[in-house]
Protein backbone atom coordinates (compact mmCIF):
# COMPACT_ATOMS: atom_id res chain seq x y z
CA UNK A 1 0.00 0.00 0.00
CA UNK A 2 1.70 3.39 -1.12
CA UNK A 3 1.92 6.41 1.04
CA UNK A 4 -1.06 8.18 -0.28
CA UNK A 5 -3.52 5.15 0.61
CA UNK A 6 -2.06 5.00 4.15
CA UNK A 7 -2.97 8.22 4.56
CA UNK A 8 -6.36 8.93 2.68
CA UNK A 9 -9.17 9.01 4.64
CA UNK A 10 -8.01 9.78 7.43
CA UNK A 11 -9.94 12.88 9.77
CA UNK A 12 -8.66 16.32 9.20
CA UNK A 13 -8.07 18.65 12.71
CA UNK A 14 -8.99 21.98 11.74
CA UNK A 15 -10.21 23.45 14.60
CA UNK A 16 -8.28 26.84 13.82
CA UNK A 17 -10.93 27.32 10.97
CA UNK A 18 -13.94 29.33 12.68
CA UNK A 19 -16.07 29.81 9.19
CA UNK A 20 -18.23 31.90 8.50
CA UNK A 21 -18.97 28.40 6.36
CA UNK A 22 -21.22 27.30 4.13
CA UNK A 23 -21.91 23.64 4.53
CA UNK A 24 -23.49 21.80 0.74
CA UNK A 25 -25.12 19.04 1.05
CA UNK A 26 -24.84 15.38 -2.00
CA UNK A 27 -24.03 17.38 -5.24
CA UNK A 28 -24.11 14.03 -7.46
CA UNK A 29 -22.71 15.99 -10.72
CA UNK A 30 -25.94 18.14 -10.84
CA UNK A 31 -22.72 21.25 -11.84
CA UNK A 32 -25.75 23.44 -12.62
CA UNK A 33 -27.67 23.23 -9.77
CA UNK A 34 -24.54 23.51 -7.78
CA UNK A 35 -23.87 26.81 -9.59
CA UNK A 36 -27.30 27.84 -8.84
CA UNK A 37 -26.77 27.54 -5.03
CA UNK A 38 -23.29 28.87 -5.20
CA UNK A 39 -24.98 32.24 -6.98
CA UNK A 40 -27.67 32.43 -4.09
CA UNK A 41 -24.79 31.76 -1.50
CA UNK A 42 -23.57 34.98 -2.82
CA UNK A 43 -20.49 33.00 -4.33
CA UNK A 44 -18.97 34.66 -7.79
CA UNK A 45 -17.75 31.99 -10.09
CA UNK A 46 -14.36 32.17 -11.88
CA UNK A 47 -14.73 30.45 -15.21
CA UNK A 48 -12.29 29.29 -18.27
CA UNK A 49 -12.20 30.55 -21.69
CA UNK A 50 -14.41 27.82 -22.44
CA UNK A 51 -17.13 29.10 -19.81
CA UNK A 52 -16.84 26.48 -17.70
CA UNK A 53 -16.52 26.87 -13.42
CA UNK A 54 -13.48 26.51 -12.04
CA UNK A 55 -13.70 28.39 -8.75
CA UNK A 56 -15.88 30.62 -6.39
CA UNK A 57 -15.17 33.13 -3.68
CA UNK A 58 -17.16 34.83 -1.33
CA UNK A 59 -16.59 38.81 -1.05
CA UNK A 60 -17.25 38.32 2.65
CA UNK A 61 -14.53 35.68 2.55
CA UNK A 62 -16.92 32.45 3.47
CA UNK A 63 -15.66 29.04 3.03
CA UNK A 64 -17.82 26.12 1.52
CA UNK A 65 -17.71 22.65 3.32
CA UNK A 66 -18.82 19.87 0.70
CA UNK A 67 -20.02 16.87 3.00
CA UNK A 68 -19.06 14.46 -0.19
CA UNK A 69 -21.10 12.35 -2.98
CA UNK A 70 -19.88 14.91 -5.80
CA UNK A 71 -19.89 12.39 -8.10
CA UNK A 72 -22.08 9.33 -10.13
CA UNK A 73 -25.75 9.86 -11.22
CA UNK A 74 -25.66 13.70 -12.41
CA UNK A 75 -25.36 14.77 -15.72
CA UNK A 76 -21.81 16.51 -14.70
CA UNK A 77 -19.54 14.80 -12.56
CA UNK A 78 -16.45 16.89 -14.51
CA UNK A 79 -17.82 19.73 -14.28
CA UNK A 80 -18.49 19.77 -10.53
CA UNK A 81 -15.19 17.84 -10.15
CA UNK A 82 -13.51 21.02 -11.97
CA UNK A 83 -14.95 23.86 -10.00
CA UNK A 84 -14.73 21.97 -6.13
CA UNK A 85 -11.45 21.32 -7.81
CA UNK A 86 -10.76 24.39 -8.37
CA UNK A 87 -12.15 26.10 -4.96
CA UNK A 88 -10.01 24.01 -2.99
CA UNK A 89 -6.72 24.83 -4.57
CA UNK A 90 -7.57 28.43 -4.25
CA UNK A 91 -9.03 28.13 -0.22
CA UNK A 92 -12.25 28.70 -0.93
CA UNK A 93 -13.70 25.31 0.30
CA UNK A 94 -13.34 22.07 1.67
CA UNK A 95 -14.30 18.83 1.02
CA UNK A 96 -14.84 15.10 2.72
CA UNK A 97 -14.84 12.09 0.89
CA UNK A 98 -18.39 9.84 0.14
CA UNK A 99 -18.65 6.37 -0.47
CA UNK A 100 -19.31 7.03 -4.03
CA UNK A 101 -16.26 9.50 -4.19
CA UNK A 102 -14.36 6.59 -2.62
CA UNK A 103 -15.47 4.51 -4.94
CA UNK A 104 -14.44 6.44 -8.26
CA UNK A 105 -11.27 6.83 -6.72
CA UNK A 106 -10.64 2.96 -6.97
CA UNK A 107 -11.88 2.42 -10.01
CA UNK A 108 -9.84 4.92 -11.47
CA UNK A 109 -6.88 2.94 -9.50
CA UNK A 110 -7.62 -0.01 -11.75
CA UNK A 111 -9.63 -1.76 -8.39
CA UNK A 112 -11.89 -4.57 -9.20
CA UNK A 113 -15.73 -2.26 -7.66
CA UNK A 114 -18.40 -3.40 -8.97
CA UNK A 115 -19.87 -0.64 -12.17
CA UNK A 116 -22.95 0.64 -10.92
CA UNK A 117 -25.56 3.05 -8.46
CA UNK A 118 -24.33 6.14 -11.23
CA UNK A 119 -20.34 4.83 -11.51
CA UNK A 120 -21.12 4.56 -15.40
CA UNK A 121 -22.22 7.84 -16.07
CA UNK A 122 -18.85 9.27 -13.92
CA UNK A 123 -16.60 6.95 -15.43
CA UNK A 124 -18.35 7.66 -19.12
CA UNK A 125 -18.41 11.36 -18.73
CA UNK A 126 -14.35 11.19 -17.63
CA UNK A 127 -13.52 9.38 -20.23
CA UNK A 128 -14.26 12.18 -22.58
CA UNK A 129 -11.82 14.50 -20.34
CA UNK A 130 -7.97 14.15 -21.12
CA UNK A 131 -5.48 12.88 -19.50
CA UNK A 132 -4.14 15.94 -17.38
CA UNK A 133 -8.16 16.35 -15.81
CA UNK A 134 -8.48 12.52 -15.39
CA UNK A 135 -4.88 12.17 -13.25
CA UNK A 136 -5.88 15.35 -11.33
CA UNK A 137 -9.50 14.53 -10.35
CA UNK A 138 -7.94 11.03 -9.23
CA UNK A 139 -5.03 12.84 -7.19
CA UNK A 140 -7.46 14.75 -5.60
CA UNK A 141 -9.81 12.51 -4.74
CA UNK A 142 -6.89 10.66 -2.98
CA UNK A 143 -6.93 13.12 -0.92
CA UNK A 144 -10.10 13.47 0.92
CA UNK A 145 -10.58 13.06 4.11
CA UNK A 146 -12.86 10.84 5.95
CA UNK A 147 -14.38 14.07 8.32
CA UNK A 148 -13.62 17.54 9.31
CA UNK A 149 -13.21 19.01 13.02
CA UNK A 150 -13.72 22.65 12.87
CA UNK A 151 -14.69 25.74 15.66
CA UNK A 152 -12.64 24.60 18.10
CA UNK A 153 -14.10 21.06 18.01
CA UNK A 154 -17.73 22.90 17.75
CA UNK A 155 -18.34 21.97 14.42
CA UNK A 156 -18.10 18.13 12.59
CA UNK A 157 -18.49 17.59 8.66
CA UNK A 158 -18.59 13.70 8.11
CA UNK A 159 -20.34 12.79 4.84
CA UNK A 160 -22.66 9.25 6.66
CA UNK A 161 -22.37 11.33 10.25
CA UNK A 162 -20.77 10.34 12.68
CA UNK A 163 -21.07 9.43 16.80
CA UNK A 164 -19.61 11.59 18.98
CA UNK A 165 -17.38 8.53 20.04
CA UNK A 166 -15.60 8.65 16.75
CA UNK A 167 -15.32 12.27 16.38
CA UNK A 168 -11.51 13.10 15.50
CA UNK A 169 -10.81 9.14 15.14
CA UNK A 170 -8.44 7.62 13.01
CA UNK A 171 -9.55 4.22 13.17
CA UNK A 172 -10.97 1.87 10.78
CA UNK A 173 -14.30 1.64 11.98
CA UNK A 174 -14.58 5.61 12.30
CA UNK A 175 -13.63 6.01 8.46
CA UNK A 176 -16.28 3.29 7.56
CA UNK A 177 -18.50 5.08 9.71
CA UNK A 178 -18.04 8.18 8.02
CA UNK A 179 -18.53 6.54 4.40
CA UNK A 180 -21.77 4.45 4.78
CA UNK A 181 -22.80 4.76 8.65
CA UNK A 182 -23.49 1.98 10.41
CA UNK A 183 -25.82 -0.84 8.19
CA UNK A 184 -28.17 -3.12 10.35
CA UNK A 185 -27.71 -6.19 7.88
CA UNK A 186 -31.58 -5.31 6.93
CA UNK A 187 -32.45 -3.70 3.60
CA UNK A 188 -35.84 -1.81 3.03
CA UNK A 189 -38.60 -2.59 1.08
CA UNK A 190 -36.65 -1.58 -2.18
CA UNK A 191 -33.97 -3.33 -1.25
CA UNK A 192 -31.82 -0.63 0.37
CA UNK A 193 -29.46 -1.33 3.31
CA UNK A 194 -30.98 -0.09 6.25
CA UNK A 195 -28.56 1.55 8.53
CA UNK A 196 -28.68 2.64 12.49
CA UNK A 197 -30.32 5.81 13.02
CA UNK A 198 -27.28 7.10 14.90
CA UNK A 199 -28.87 10.45 15.32
CA UNK A 200 -31.77 10.01 17.25
CA UNK A 201 -28.82 8.65 19.52
CA UNK A 202 -26.78 11.60 19.61
CA UNK A 203 -26.26 13.91 22.60
CA UNK A 204 -22.83 15.53 22.09
CA UNK A 205 -22.24 19.19 22.37
CA UNK A 206 -20.55 19.23 18.22
CA UNK A 207 -22.74 20.22 15.31
CA UNK A 208 -22.66 17.63 13.21
CA UNK A 209 -23.39 18.17 9.16
CA UNK A 210 -24.02 15.45 6.93
CA UNK A 211 -25.11 13.97 3.96
CA UNK A 212 -25.30 10.27 2.37
CA UNK A 213 -29.17 9.32 2.65
CA UNK A 214 -31.73 11.11 1.07
CA UNK A 215 -34.55 12.83 2.97
CA UNK A 216 -37.23 15.04 2.04
CA UNK A 217 -36.61 18.25 4.51
CA UNK A 218 -34.27 19.45 6.51
CA UNK A 219 -34.86 18.45 10.02
CA UNK A 220 -32.91 19.34 13.21
CA UNK A 221 -32.14 15.97 15.22
CA UNK A 222 -30.27 16.42 18.25
CA UNK A 223 -27.93 18.92 16.96
CA UNK A 224 -27.17 16.34 13.79
CA UNK A 225 -28.68 17.71 9.82
CA UNK A 226 -28.66 15.39 7.12
CA UNK A 227 -28.20 18.29 4.12
CA UNK A 228 -28.59 15.31 1.48
CA UNK A 229 -32.22 16.83 -0.38
CA UNK A 230 -32.21 14.32 -3.41
CA UNK A 231 -30.93 16.82 -5.86
CA UNK A 232 -29.79 14.25 -8.34
CA UNK A 233 -33.37 12.75 -7.96
CA UNK A 234 -35.42 15.69 -8.21
CA UNK A 235 -35.32 17.08 -4.93
CA UNK A 236 -33.70 20.07 -4.08
CA UNK A 237 -29.77 20.76 -3.65
CA UNK A 238 -29.14 22.62 0.32
CA UNK A 239 -26.99 24.20 2.30
CA UNK A 240 -26.47 25.00 5.98
CA UNK A 241 -24.99 29.03 6.67
CA UNK A 242 -22.64 28.38 9.68
CA UNK A 243 -22.96 29.73 12.25
CA UNK A 244 -25.76 31.65 11.46
CA UNK A 245 -27.86 28.08 10.89
CA UNK A 246 -29.59 28.95 8.23
CA UNK A 247 -30.72 26.83 5.31
CA UNK A 248 -31.18 27.20 1.87
CA UNK A 249 -31.65 25.14 -0.99
CA UNK A 250 -32.67 25.15 -4.54
CA UNK A 251 -34.28 22.80 -7.12
CA UNK A 252 -33.33 20.30 -9.17
CA UNK A 253 -33.72 21.08 -12.81
CA UNK A 254 -34.93 17.44 -13.43
CA UNK A 255 -35.07 14.18 -12.49
CA UNK A 256 -31.31 13.02 -13.56
CA UNK A 257 -31.68 9.48 -11.76
CA UNK A 258 -34.04 7.41 -10.42
CA UNK A 259 -34.51 5.96 -7.38
CA UNK A 260 -37.42 3.72 -5.54
CA UNK A 261 -38.86 5.67 -2.59
CA UNK A 262 -37.64 9.18 -3.56
CA UNK A 263 -40.65 11.28 -4.85
CA UNK A 264 -39.16 14.16 -6.97
CA UNK A 265 -39.88 17.76 -5.39
CA UNK A 266 -43.15 18.73 -7.11
CA UNK A 267 -42.79 21.85 -9.80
Amino acid sequence: MTESRRTELLPRDRRDLTGPFDVIGDVHGCRSELETLLGELGYVLDRDRRGRPIGAAHPGERTVIFVGDLVDRGPDTPGVLRLVMGMVAGRTALCVTGNHDHKLMRALDGRNVRIAHGLEQSLSQLADEDLEFRTAAHAFLATLPSHYLLDGGKLVVAHAGLPESLHGSRSARARSFALYGAPTGELDEHGYPVRYDWAQDYRGTATVLYGHTPVHTLNWVNNTLCLDTGAVFGGTLSALRYPEMTTISVPAEQVWSERAGITPVPD
